[in-house]
C-alpha cells in the first residue's frame, strides 16, 4: 500500500521511499524515512495535497509524491 491510499486518521509505518534523484532526497530530508510512523491528518477537497503528521510536526505533500512512499499498517 502507498501513502496516498491511507484513510484520514489512520496511522501507518513507512517501509520504502521511492522516487529518483532530487525528489527522493527531498522526501528523506523531510523525515520520510523507513520505519517512521505517520498519520494522515487531512486531505484537500479535491484530493490533493495530503497533510500528514510525523515526528512531532505536520507536513503537506502532493498526492503524486505520496504515491511513491510505501507503507504498512
Amino acid at each position: 500500500m502507498t501513502l496516498d491510499q491511507v484513510a484520514i486518521g489512520e496511522e501507518v509505518r513507512i517501509t520504502k521511499v521511492g522516487g529518483e534523484g532530487e525528489l527522493r532526497c527531498r522526501l528523506l530530508d523531510m523525515g520520510l524515512i523507513p520505519k517512521t510512523m505517520v498519520r494522515v491528518q487531512k486531505v484537500a477537497p479535491m484530493g490533493d495535497p495530503i497533510e500528514i503528521w510525523l515526528r512531532g510536526y505536520e507536513l503537506t505533500i502532493r498526492k503524486e509524491d505520496a504515491g511513491k512512499i510505501e507503507v504498512t499498517k
